[in-house]
């Protein structure tokens, strides 16, 4: 990758691991699942009238709408509520790899290898990890609420997968208006009318910059970013900066929020980063990481013999506060652009 490319996966990342942050800020001004609606309302609204018609079918915009912005981060925004803090939870939302990968392998008949189980039972010893500690010391109901929101994570990976939307931004903003309406209606059912119109009748530049930021800054720049650094080298090249996320999200929160992190947390975090990264990255890729000057020989033999690239790994590692929207590559690859 270009060293600009490389600088801007890198300020996604950073984006999307301050997201949590931003969304702490947020659920202090509205009540949860209100602040999801307008983070939808607000990324979808003028952008939907500006990136063209959908490039895919509609029942792909719907499911993935419903799953990705309904229960994904509705879970998650209510998880944060709970008590969930957000570094952690940036951390935890990373185990959606794994889920992707299981419903992967029962909607999409992709088997996972030896390698890609031992990611999986690696993460989820993490998962474990970080639930012993925070059933200990934080509400366990955030924990489950947050775990909940990377399954659906994974329900929206899969989908996303099956439409294959040509343009990930096109597809981003259409899939962001379908929640607002859901979101808005459980909100008048489970929060109330008063407790929406009082939020609504407080609103102060806090509150609108962290609407702001959730909706144009992660949503439309980070997956519109995300979407053409995809579009311009594979995904193994890409997906591995994903493992960033939960970097900045927990060193954010420490910093701006003041939380810490326990010993039992940063052994949950390293279970869950290596888990990830065997569940999500291409064995090719993996190898590439781990250096072995025996090897190279028989790789250079290898490369010439093989007939071309060939699709992207299952399960690659989608990107975290967000969605699942990856880009199917083309056959042959577009030069870099600046």
């Amino acid at each position: 990758m270009r060293p600009v490319h490389i600088a801007l996966a890198v300020l996604v990342t950073a984006l999307w691991g301050v997201n949590f942050v931003v969304i702490e800020v947020g659920l202090d001004h509205f009540p949860p699942l209100l602040f999801c609606a307008l983070r939808f309302l607000v990324a979808a609204l003028p952008a939907v009238f500006l990136v063209g018609p959908p490039r895919v079918a509609w029942r792909w915009i719907l499911g993935v709408g419903l799953a990705l912005g309904v229960a994904k981060f509705g879970l998650l925004f209510i998880g944060m509520h709970q008590g969930m803090p957000a570094g952690l939870s940036s951390l935890v939302l990373q185990v959606q790899a794994v889920f992707t990968a299981l419903f992967a392998a029962v909607v999409l008949a992709e088997r996972p290898g030896r390698r890609r189980l031992l990611g999986m039972a690696v993460a989820l010893a993490g998962i474990a990890v970080a639930a012993v500690d925070e059933g200990t010391s934080g509400p366990l109901l955030g924990f489950v609420l947050v775990v909940a929101a990377a399954a659906f994570w994974g329900v929206s990976n899969v989908l996303t997968r099956k439409a294959a939307p040509p343009d990930a931004l096109n597809f981003m903003v259409w899939v962001s208006l379908v929640p607002v309406l859901p979101l808005l209606a459980l909100s008048l059912v489970f929060e109330g009318a008063r407790p929406d119109v009082e939020a609504l009748s407080r609103l102060d530049w806090a509150g609108v910059g962290a609407i702001v930021y959730v909706a144009w800054v992660t949503t439309v720049f980070g997956f519109g970013v995300w979407g053409f650094l995809l579009r311009t080298y594979d995904a193994s090249a890409v997906a591995p900066f994903s493992l960033l996320v939960p970097v900045f999200g927990m060193s954010s929160a420490a910093l701006v929020l003041g939380e810490g992190i326990s010993g039992p947390r940063w052994l949950a975090a390293a279970l869950l980063v290596g888990g990830v990264a065997l569940t999500s990255l291409p064995a090719g890729r993996l190898s590439r990481m781990i250096p072995s000057p025996e090897l190279r020989p028989r790789r250079r033999a290898a490369a010439a013999d093989a007939p071309g690239p060939g699709p992207a790994a299952p399960g690659t590692l989608a990107p975290a506060d967000t969605t699942a929207s990856r880009t199917p590559k083309p056959a042959s690859r577009p030069s870099p652009r600046g």
